[in-house]
């Protein structure tokens, strides 16, 4: 399992927002690509990148922010957020992204899922958001009528790098993941599960790590290591065994 540093982008800068609330949202760094910098210097793999104007408006709506992002690291990124058709997906992977994110489009136009799967292998990931195990889609403003679960079986063949799944109740919050709705999801598909939402320390990650074996393959936090609540690099060495 691998810890995933967070970078969410709100008009150009790094923020962190409680439950999915534009309107409560704290700047922790107006200079995303020094930010990404900063994260892969201590130790991380792998970038975690939202566009949140993007999935609020439904289209890309941070390129700068992200191309300095690219530029400031050489590990891999993955970014959503307002991704909806096969022209966004192509123009993201052609600026250096690893991975891009379907979410709102994933549940409302899953043939998308397919077909990007088809044209980019390996290079799409399903994020699901859920709101008391029901998906939540535009930027968590509207809770739909299908659970998280069945969402992700629908994906099962479609060869879907991972889902992210998140527990809006708890993003931003430091109350701990929804490990049993995160071990539920992982085990009610063969896709692998990179958990989010909630983490708040060390022992988050350890309670992450005992159920890895159904199936979880990262973890991205995001508030806690703008804070100083986890220390990213020490988080990295506890899934590496050299804590």
């Amino acid at each position: 399992m691998i810890v995933i540093p967070a970078i969410d982008l709100k008009e150009g800068k790094c923020v962190r927002l409680e439950q999915g609330l534009m309107d409560k949202d704290t700047v922790f760094n107006d200079n995303p690509g020094a930010q990404a910098r900063a994260w892969q210097d201590q130790g991380a793999e792998l970038l975690h990148i939202v566009d949140l104007d993007g999935a609020f408006a439904g289209q890309p709506k941070n390129k700068e922010a992200i191309e300095s992002i690219l530029k400031a690291i050489t590990i891999p990124a993955q970014l959503g957020g307002g991704i909806r058709d096969l022209a966004t997906i192509e123009a993201y992977l052609s600026l250096g992204l690893s991975r891009v994110i379907i979410g709102t489009a994933a549940q409302r136009n899953p043939e998308l899922v397919r077909e990007a799967c088809a044209k980019f292998p390996g290079r799409i990931v399903v994020g699901i958001d859920a709101k008391n195990g029901m998906v939540a889609v535009q930027g968590w403003a509207e809770v739909t009528d299908i659970t998280a679960v069945e969402l992700a079986r629908k994906f099962e063949d479609f060869g879907v790098s991972a889902i992210i799944y998140t527990d809006i109740a708890r993003d931003g919050m430091l109350m701990g993941p929804n490990l049993e709705a995160t071990k539920g999801l992982a085990e009610s598909v063969s896709i692998p599960i990179i958990a989010s939402g909630g983490v708040s320390s060390l022992k988050d990650i350890e309670n992450l790590m005992a159920i890895e074996s159904s199936g979880i393959s990262g973890v991205i936090t995001g508030k806690a290591v703008y804070t100083g609540a986890i220390k990213l690099s020490e988080a990295i060495a506890l899934t590496k065994g050299r804590a």
